[in-house]
């Protein structure tokens, strides 16, 4: 049967105008947006780092200064009122279609007080969960093994259904015109040909359930008084995006907090984030009290299992240190210990006597990953390194 295209009914208008105009502002926008996703990834050292960050909450809004952009829009010529927007055509990318009054090529106005306002920042706005999807991209649990996976929900949804109803800008038209075919085909409608309400198809979207392996990974704090404000601060800064990125990327994944001096107890996150610091050093009472919780509630047979410990390196009993970790590593996929430089010693003093310690038992162990921080902006570098894709596999 043939059919013949006529006006469509007015129960059912479809626009003439091409299809890309409604949505060119969004594209434009998202265009934008990866703009300034693509500054933010170039400097998420000093971005991740910042205090106001730091302690937001996941909801909150926050504001990235990024260095070069700014929304596109309409402005008038602060030079030359009477030029107008188009130009005489002819030209290439890269060509010069007009100065200021006193430019010269590759010079500016000269070294003169300037009145009009700097351009160099753009203030974009993030809440910490939008920032925290950029940061961990690239960043996953490395040596997952299967052990004990869960059925979770996932946090995407997918487009893979088709319904009778649904919002306008899901409407998907190809199917919708082939379900309007269809109708008049089968009822004869040569010469008239029409869309009607129940010809529409939606795309919409569903939940879908996927396994998620089991892991725990242990966040093993030094509150001893060796460390300092900048210690101190350095460990929540690190703790803080490792528990967004568990929470994000992981979310069955268990995370223990242990707080430790000479004596080490499990705490909660907040008590973690905001102990002080005081006491002794033995960094030994933390492993201890973590491999003491695995046995109880982590069976390494059904857990993967991740201990992190962050320390200035000032430790009475390195040795002990040793042959505990030696013993976790047999239970766990990946130990990781973080030193932070001290006045004593910064990068060109390599670690302190407990990383050395480390540095000399594991230095040809992939389960075991060092990592130095002597500034703020090294805590991207240590999330990279503990958490980068391909960067510790181990061979079974």
């Amino acid at each position: 049967m043939r059919l013949r295209k006529t006006m469509p009914d007015p129960l059912y208008s479809l626009s003439t105008d091409p299809w890309d105009l409604h949505r060119r502002a969004d594209r434009d926008r998202q265009r934008h947006n990866e703009k300034i996703k693509e500054a933010l990834r170039e400097n998420l050292g000093d971005i991740i780092s910042q205090q106001d960050i730091i302690t937001a909450d996941r909801g909150k809004i926050v504001k990235v200064p990024v260095r070069g952009l700014e929304l596109p829009r309409i402005r008038f010529d602060p030079y030359d009122k009477k030029r107008i927007g188009q130009g005489p055509g002819g030209t290439k990318p890269g060509d010069i279609i007009g100065r200021g009054p006193g430019q010269q090529d590759g010079q500016g106005v000269g070294k003169k007080a300037g009145q009009e306002p700097g351009v160099d920042y753009y203030e974009a706005e993030f809440t910490v969960d939008e920032l925290a999807q950029m940061v961990f991209e690239d960043l996953h649990l490395p040596n997952l093994e299967d052990k004990g996976a869960k059925q979770i929900l996932s946090e995407h949804a997918e487009f893979n259904t088709i319904t009778r109803r649904g919002l306008a800008s899901n409407l998907d038209r190809k199917r919708t015109l082939l379900e309007a075919y269809r109708r008049n085909a089968r009822q004869g409608n040569e010469k008239k040909w029409e869309v009607r309400p129940e010809d529409k198809r939606f795309k919409n979207y569903e939940l879908v359930t996927e396994p998620q392996r089991n892991a725990v990974v242990f966040a093993m704090r030094d509150v001893s008084g060796s460390m300092g404000e900048f210690e101190a601060y350095i460990c929540r800064a690190f703790y803080f995006w490792m528990t967004q990125f568990l929470k994000t990327k992981y979310a069955n994944t268990e995370i223990v907090f242990i707080t430790c001096h000479t004596e080490a107890k499990e705490v909660t996150e907040t008590q973690f984030f905001s102990l002080g610091d005081s006491g002794g050093t033995r960094m030994s009472s933390a492993y201890k009290l973590a491999l003491d919780i695995i046995d109880k509630r982590f069976n390494p047979r059904e857990w993967n299992i991740y201990p992190f410990l962050f320390s200035d390196g000032y430790n009475w009993g390195d040795s002990e240190c040793v042959e505990l970790v030696r013993k976790m590593r047999d239970l766990c996929n990946l130990i990781g210990y973080g030193e932070i430089g001290t006045d004593g010693w910064q990068s060109s003093f390599g670690f302190a006597p407990l990383g050395q310690a480390y540095e000399e038992a594991f230095k040809a162990d992939p389960r075991v990953v060092l990592v130095k921080i002597n500034d703020k902006d090294d805590v991207w570098p240590a999330l990279k390194k503990f958490f980068s894709k391909g960067g510790h596999e181990v061979k079974h």
